[in-house]
């Protein structure tokens, strides 16, 4: 069946994971199951896409420039936000009228204020690429209680409109718990972003952790412990890799004594599957996840891995003492005792790295995909 669905997402000029995982699998709907697909997006309109997206796929840009808002003082914010919203939900409209989508995909964003109101006929589903605790998130310290108050009105106002979905996807089994007030909630992982066609000989001395340098990746955190390890395991090193000031990291490596020539903070990479091919092992050691993409990554090239139990992701992943270590969240000790363990036992590293290739199979965008397409002809059966 060629069905036609519609994602609305601001904008796909970002070298973000949704922008990366929803090119994925538009692509992949669009080549392998001949899918119309349609991407309605907000923002960005001279700004080229930052991944590449199959010419089948049809990209409609509103240019309701929601960005301005970055730059707006509180009241004038509020004045700009209403009108915009309001030009958004006439423009969406009138596209998914003169389009008639069988289903329209909200990453749930702006549009799932009004989505459900529109009776363009099409089936309405929510994308979730977070956890629930972490959806609104705020960095450590920037918290008040005006910005509680909105959060919480923010979420209920968010549940009332997800409950008028016919389908709300979320990424892992645990973090589907968390919607105690919801029916309609379905898991689906997000997709492998990769094929790995070979697998890291675990030959290097060395440990990678890939991220952002934000206060969720933890990697305060994996510094602390690394401290530690560097002590009982003195010819190995460490690299982190990842977009972001480095600043603070840089200033703690000083503060906690660590060898420089044996402690790496990098930036981004374009080819992450190198880094991955040159390491032994992934650590992750986030405060919170969505879902934990670089540990799939990491044992799909196959790594073995350490990560904090951390709410969501890493226990829908790792098999504990199969294919990885699984920590108690933020314990500083347990961690640095995990990853000596690993470094310690080459032959169990060996045997959960073979595993870690073996279990991420699911995670092919094949199999994802198989499951979005059971979900689409269940709902418009």
């Amino acid at each position: 069946m060629r069905y036609k669905i519609v994602y609305c997402t601001p904008a796909l000029y970002m070298a973000g994971g949704v922008e990366r995982v929803l090119t994925l699998k538009a692509n992949y709907f669009a080549e392998h199951f001949g899918y119309d697909i349609t991407i309605i997006l907000t923002e960005g309109k001279d700004k080229p896409l930052f991944y590449p997206l199959s010419d089948k796929v049809k990209v409609i840009n509103l240019d309701i420039g929601f960005e301005e808002l970055w730059t707006c003082s509180f009241l004038k914010k509020v004045f700009v936000y209403l009108k915009k919203q309001y030009l958004f939900k006439k423009l969406l409209k009138q596209e998914l009228l003169r389009i008639r989508p069988d289903i329209t995909v909200s990453l749930l964003r702006r549009e799932i204020n009004f989505l459900t109101s529109i009776n363009d006929g099409s089936k309405k589903i929510g994308e979730l690429h977070v956890n629930r605790s972490n959806y609104r998130n705020f960095e450590q310290g920037d918290t008040n209680v005006i910005k509680n108050l909105f959060s919480k009105f923010w979420m209920n106002s968010l549940v009332r409109n997800l409950k008028r979905l016919d389908k709300f996807v979320v990424l892992t089994e645990e973090d589907s718990h968390n919607w105690t007030e919801l029916d309609n909630v379905v898991v689906i992982p997000d997709p492998l972003t990769f094929s790995s066609l070979s697998i890291s000989p675990l030959s290097e001395k060395r440990v990678i952790s890939v991220g952002r340098y934000v206060y969720q990746k933890g990697f305060d955190l994996l510094l602390q412990s690394w401290s530690k390890v560097e002590k009982e395991c003195p010819d190995w090193n460490l690299t982190i890799i990842g977009q972001g000031n480095r600043l603070e990291y840089d200033s703690l490596i000083d503060k906690l004594h660590v060898d420089r020539s044996r402690c790496k903070l990098m930036g981004p990479t374009d080819n992450i599957q190198d880094e991955y091919m040159k390491s032994s092992l992934l650590v992750m050691s986030s405060r919170f996840e969505g879902f934990g993409m670089v540990l799939v990554e990491a044992m799909s090239c196959g790594l073995p891995v350490v990560s904090f139990d951390c709410p969501c992701g890493p226990k829908d992943i790792i098999q504990d003492h199969v294919d990885g270590l699984l920590v108690e969240k933020g314990n500083v000790e347990k961690l640095s005792e995990a990853i000596i363990w690993m470094i310690h036992h080459p032959e169990q590293r060996k045997a959960m790295a073979n595993k870690a290739v073996e279990n991420v199979q699911r995670f092919r965008i094949d199999q994802i995909a198989e499951k979005w397409k059971f979900l689409f002809e269940t709902l418009l059966a």
